[in-house]
């Protein structure tokens, strides 16, 4: 599962104006929802880590209290100091063991900066799967390109290593599919080169989650993963919705 879980404001327009009671009633309600849905991996967009603006709460974990997975890494991308202090972007929560993890912010601004969480999760014992979290610029098309080249020259130069299977890409992308100039078409065209890729949800969108019209979050699988089924669960406990899929490894 994908998820912008928009700082665990829920649907307030705005994370400090929500009482410190309720936001971690909201990271309450988000870890169970994931924990009854049976949820392996789970990626999350805008996590605070310690801001003053959410009451300085380490949100991976208190999410990962309540889901159970036993292993989670953080991606900070925007940080600052002083006395208004900021710490978020993206985190991984997970049923199988991390491997081996690096972040990435794609620029060094002390707000709205975004990036991208490289994880590997070993599962069973030969094999590795790439998980990659990301968030791209909600403003301009052009940096939204510029960002996802950071990202494909990374997973371009990662070196071979025995039993790691194609990478899987999840996050909000802040574009839908329709513009060929805008980067979740440019991203599909550009995989072509590692492999075959489906893209989830087929058609559902997932933003705004109170009446979903526009498609912004998105699940990349290799085609040779084998697809049980995917959603995008009607919930409200973000501006947007999630994007589950269930999917089996080849073999």
């Amino acid at each position: 599962m994908t998820f912008n879980i928009a700082h665990g404001r829920g649907l307030s327009l705005y994370q400090g104006f929500v009482s410190q009671h309720r936001l971690r009633k909201n990271l309450k309600t988000l870890g169970a929802f994931a924990r009854d849905a049976g949820v392996d991996i789970l990626a999350l967009q805008e996590v605070d880590m310690s801001s003053h603006w959410t009451k300085h709460c380490n949100q991976l974990t208190a999410i990962q209290m309540e889901t159970g997975h036993p292993f989670g890494v953080m991606g900070v991308n925007t940080q600052r100091g002083g006395p208004f202090p900021l710490a978020y972007g993206n985190g991984l929560l997970s049923r199988f063991p991390i491997a081996h993890w690096q972040n990435f912010p794609f620029g060094k601004a002390t707000l709205g900066e975004k990036g991208f969480l490289y994880t590997e999760l070993k599962i069973g014992t030969d094999a590795c799967v790439p998980v990659v979290t990301l968030h791209l610029d909600f403003r301009s098309a052009a940096r939204r390109m510029d960002q996802l080249e950071q990202l494909i020259a990374h997973i371009h130069a990662l070196p071979a290593a025995p039993g790691r299977l194609p990478a899987l890409f999840c996050g909000d992308f802040n574009c839908g599919p329709r513009s060929e100039a805008d980067a979740v078409r440019q991203f599909d065209d550009a995989l072509r080169q590692i492999g075959d890729y489906r893209i989830y949800p087929v058609s559902s969108p997932t933003f705004p989650s109170i009446w979903p019209r526009r498609k912004l979050d998105f699940i990349f699988l290799p085609a040779a993963f084998r697809v049980n089924f995917s959603e995008v669960p009607r919930v409200r406990m973000s501006d947007h919705c999630p994007v589950l899929v269930e999917f089996e490894l080849p073999g």
